[in-house]
């Protein structure tokens, strides 16, 4: 059976609908980033994404194309992920789609050297007829962060980061978002297939100590 990272590592994946602290180690992604509204038909993020899936299966197939991997494992492409930002400014205004900066990703098994990530890009480049040059290998150690399920549209999301902010408070932790920490999201939902209502978002916010 393939392997799942949202099953096996559920404290990072799955988490319940109210905030908890969690600490996270370093992980390597497929990244590729950008700026502008994520909505934006045929935009930069959309095309982003059909980058990051390139290589992600590329990888993921790499057997049946004859490229050996040594360590690899069968599994499952884990979800999209997304950190988030806009230029001078703290927190995310949701009305200023354009003003995002992102850095979209999904996260890559530790047998995926920078090697073989070079070697993916490549041949997801030839087979796709895709660019995918914009692609890097992204390595991240996020820390300590308060972290919730949000369940519903991407603009409700200000209800779910409020809730965050009380319970650091009550519980002696502030926020310490910065330009190497940063808003972070992890799409557990297809928005193409799921009614806004009903979308699953986790939610992730670096902490320190008050």
């Amino acid at each position: 059976m393939a392997f799942d990272y949202k099953k096996e590592y559920k404290e990072f994946y799955l988490p319940k609908n109210r905030p908890e602290l969690v600490q996270l180690p370093s992980m390597n992604f497929i990244a590729v980033r950008g700026t502008g509204d994520p909505n934006q038909e045929g935009g930069a993020y959309q095309q982003a994404i059909s980058i990051l899936y390139a290589v992600a299966y590329t990888l993921k197939m790499s057997h049946r194309a004859g490229h050996s991997i040594p360590g690899f494992f069968d599994y499952v492409v884990p979800p999209l992920e997304g950190f988030w930002w806009q230029e001078g400014q703290t927190g995310v205004d949701y009305t200023n789609k354009a003003g995002f900066c992102w850095i979209s990703a999904i996260r890559l098994p530790d047998f995926v050297t920078q090697e073989e990530f070079d070697w993916a890009v490549q041949a997801a480049t030839e087979k796709k007829k895709l660019d995918c040059s914009v692609a890097e290998f992204f390595t991240l150690e996020e820390g300590l962060c308060v972290q919730m399920l949000h369940i519903g549209p991407y603009d409700t999301e200000p209800q779910s980061l409020a809730e965050m902010q009380a319970f650091l408070e009550q519980n002696g932790y502030v926020e310490d978002l910065s330009s190497e920490r940063l808003h972070h999201e992890i799409y557990l939902s297809d928005p193409r297939k799921t009614a806004p209502e009903k979308q699953r978002t986790v939610l992730r916010h670096p902490v320190r100590k008050r």
